[in-house]
């Protein structure tokens, strides 16, 4: 194994969290999950390529809908354990409900509120059954 992946502490599924950031608006857009693969690939493609934890099989993103994220910067935290994509988000969606970010529900009076629009309905994005 490369220097550089023996650098990073993968947890006990072999898997590190990932923070996907907008490059230009540092919007975050996305929590996902890499294995030693899956983080090699995005290296190689220089597109966010994860570990699909529900499908358990890689996922590059945007292979089913178009909205890849094309890696600009990676970093690692402090203690090695979480990473962190800078992207440059294809199409303006990163999120599987058509949103441009995943985090479009806010805590406000004791419940959780839908704060971002829609962008685009996930059923003209997706084929039938799946949601990349």
């Amino acid at each position: 194994m490369s220097d550089w992946l023996s650098a990073v502490q993968w947890n006990d599924q072999g898997l590190i969290p990932v923070i996907a950031q907008d490059i230009n608006t540092h919007q975050v857009l996305m929590l996902a999950w890499m294995n030693r693969e899956s983080l090699s690939m995005t290296i190689e493609k220089g597109e966010a390529v994860y570990w699909s934890r529900s499908r358990n099989k890689l996922w590059h993103k945007g292979e089913e809908s178009g909205h890849f994220q094309k890696v600009k910067e990676i970093r690692l935290d402090c203690d090695g354990d979480t990473l962190l994509l800078l992207v440059e988000q294809i199409g303006g969606i990163a999120c599987h409900t058509g949103r441009a970010h995943c985090f479009y529900k806010k805590w406000q009076n004791n419940t959780w509120l839908e704060v971002e629009d829609v962008k685009k309905a996930p059923s003209t994005i997706y084929k039938k059954g799946s949601s990349s």
